[in-house]
């Protein structure tokens, strides 16, 4: 059933318009139900993330919350970025491109369904470890090292990634201070 948060958002897509309308009608098919989350088009199965309508500079895309957990038979998932460990895409730059990928579409939204009817969890591997500045700041400051491990997982691996990729202790230092009260607030590093 379409939802008219969606439709208002369709309204106002300046980009990737077309695409968008026929990816939706294809999520229309399925027994996901229409919602707006993130400010995009968001399709769950009984509360639960399934599928994601979104679109970028160069490509719009249907996003697989669990997309790793499913079978690829037409080699169209997509790893968004080394650091997206569940998440898949399936990327199009032109609506010719939906329309002759429809069937196999569908196939993908149908077992993303069923991975989410089987209850099937990815498992996350702890690739990054936190910085000792970081660590040195917990000590220091157990509200911030509780605010931190109520953050998502995906927020707390993308303060560690900025934090580590800082090469001299003090910069990296100087970015903790500067998320301190971001993190103390509860925001991810890209909340405003």
């Amino acid at each position: 059933m379409k939802n008219p948060k969606v439709d208002e958002f369709l309204r106002k897509a300046e980009k990737w318009q077309k695409e968008f309308k026929k990816l939706r009608q294809i999520m229309l098919d399925s027994e996901l139900t229409e919602e707006l989350k993130w400010g995009v088009p968001c399709y769950t199965f009984q509360g639960k993330n399934v599928v994601l309508i979104h679109g970028f500079k160069e490509y719009c895309a249907l996003l697989f919350f669990k997309g790793v957990l499913m079978r690829d038979p037409h080699r169209l998932l997509i790893q968004q970025t080394e650091n997206v460990q569940v998440r898949r895409q399936i990327r199009f730059t032109q609506i010719q491109e939906i329309m002759e990928r429809e069937k196999a579409l569908k196939e993908y939204v149908e077992e993303a369904i069923e991975v989410e009817k089987a209850g099937l969890e990815a498992e996350f591997k702890k690739t990054v470890e936190i910085p000792d500045e970081l660590q040195f700041k917990f000590e220091a400051s157990p509200e911030l090292k509780t605010a931190f491990e109520a953050l998502t997982p995906g927020r707390q691996r993308a303060y560690i990634l900025y934090f580590t990729k800082a090469k001299q202790t003090k910069t990296r230092e100087s970015r903790i201070e500067k998320y301190r009260q971001h993190i103390l607030d509860g925001k991810g590093l890209q909340d405003e």
